[in-house]
């Protein structure tokens, strides 16, 4: 995949290219295991949402190797690593008194390796 410059967006969009990695890597995490997201502020571009940074979840699936975007976009390398879907409580993210008071919500975020450390 080339490097995204504003010339090559609509091509490469288009095209619709997999983020997808046939590379063997080892998964860091296990579907049921509590992490922690990285409190990271990074100058340039990242895919891990800021209200989710601090707060502790529950791997719930593992969607396989992909490229990681961060790095992706920096033009340094795919950087090959696991993506995961992590579910988080309401109340982890939004506090107790969030939008579903006495309820149990829950939220699911999409989080690479980097992102991510064991609880």
């Amino acid at each position: 995949m080339p490097k995204l410059t504003a010339d090559n967006v609509e091509d490469i969009l288009r095209k619709g290219d997999s983020a997808r990695l046939p590379d063997k890597v080892s998964a860091k995490f296990e579907p049921g295991q509590q992490v922690v997201v990285r409190n990271l502020n990074p100058l340039g571009h990242t895919r891990a949402p800021r209200y989710i940074r601090g707060k502790t979840g529950i791997i719930d699936r593992d969607h396989g190797v992909m490229i990681f975007p961060d790095t992706h976009a920096a033009g340094t390398g795919k950087s090959p690593q696991h993506v995961y879907s992590v579910r988080f409580e309401a109340a982890e993210v939004w506090g107790p008194d969030s939008m579903f008071p006495g309820r149990r919500g829950a939220i699911y975020i999409d989080l690479w390796d980097d992102y991510l450390d064991r609880a």
